[in-house]
């Protein structure tokens, strides 16, 4: 699974937080995030990405768009 990094970053943005507030959601360090960003979001784990949703917080058609393309 490859994640839309460029819109999941534009979302943050969007909602007025942080990647660094996501990763505190996502219980993960920010730098880990980072690398995970970097990465294509490949290493994240299905709990992530769930907070992810919840935190930021994402529409099931937002998180469909990210995160399964």
């Amino acid at each position: 699974m490859v994640v839309d990094t460029q819109k999941l970053k534009g979302k943050i943005v969007e909602r007025g937080t942080t990647q660094e507030g996501v990763a505190k959601v996502c219980g993960i360090y920010r730098t880990t995030f980072y690398r995970k960003m970097k990465n294509g979001g490949k290493d994240f784990t299905v709990g992530e990405i769930q907070s992810m949703i919840e935190g930021i917080p994402l529409t099931k058609e937002e998180a469909i768009d990210i995160f399964l393309n």
